[in-house]
């Protein structure tokens, strides 16, 4: 277990939508240098406690903290700001621009510079110095020029991650990256990932359950909601319980 500090944790966190409870007192730490995986099968919560852990949806209960701060109440662009950075499920890619130029608006979204109207957008250094870093440590340093509707599936995921790089996060909350990807555009996003741990804490949602065990540090299994297991890849997939309620008998 990762004995520094967690950048950012969970803290009994809740959300209930009416009489539904979606997520029940999870509790959780993610460490730079560590990739967390959170596993479950549809409906188990998992997205819900990334919008909570983002700021996009208030807990009902619980805390979210970030270097042992109370960050609860305060907002997702707040967090943003903050080093809290997450990529979706969908694509949210701007189809029309360059790869650069998306990488290049979401750096200036997380430093806006609304005093310096004499100055055009387009040459902000900072936003570009950014984007030129966000896209080298993606691995799309090569593409800036291109259209991002023109991208593959896999590159377009790929820009998602290099467009959240560019606000300079910490902490790297990720639903689902690997979604519709195809045996080498996966292996090239696990190859990514394992290399952002190094410098950032990362979050991963993810059904593929073997791309989970070949990045994962540590497996978090969520089941209607709670938690029933936090461990090693190794312990979770010999868990009794998380076999019987989601890895199945034979994985």
């Amino acid at each position: 277990m990762n004995s520094a500090p967690a950048i950012l944790a969970a803290r009994g966190l809740t959300r209930r939508f009416g009489g539904l409870t979606a997520v029940s007192a999870v509790t959780l730490d993610l460490h730079v240098g560590e990739i967390h995986a959170v596993i479950g099968t549809n409906g188990a919560g998992k997205s819900t406690l990334v919008n909570m852990l983002s700021g996009e949806l208030p807990a009902s209960e619980g805390a979210v903290m970030l270097d042992g701060e109370d960050i609860t109440g305060i907002s997702q662009p707040q967090r943003a700001r903050a080093g809290v950075g997450r990529s979706y499920q969908r694509t949210t890619i701007f189809p029309e621009f360059s790869v650069h130029e998306n990488c290049r608006l979401a750096a200036q979204a997380a430093w806006p510079r609304a005093w310096r109207i004499w100055e055009a957008a387009l040459r902000c250094p900072d936003s570009t110095r950014a984007a030129d870093e966000a896209l080298r440590a993606a691995g799309l340093d090569a593409e800036g020029e291109r259209i991002a509707g023109t991208l593959s599936h896999g590159g377009k995921r790929q820009l998602e991650i290099a467009m959240c790089l560019a606000s300079g996060p910490r902490v790297l909350l990720l639903d689902e990256p690997l979604a519709g990807m195809g045996a080498e555009e996966t292996a090239r996003m696990l190859e990514l990932l394992a290399t952002l741990k190094a410098t950032h804490a990362i979050l991963l949602i993810e059904h593929d359950m073997d791309a989970v065990f070949r990045v994962a540090d540590r497996i978090t299994v969520m089941v209607n909601g709670e938690v029933i297991a936090t461990d090693t890849p190794e312990s979770i997939r010999n868990n009794r319980d998380v076999q019987t309620a989601y890895l199945g008998e034979g994985h």
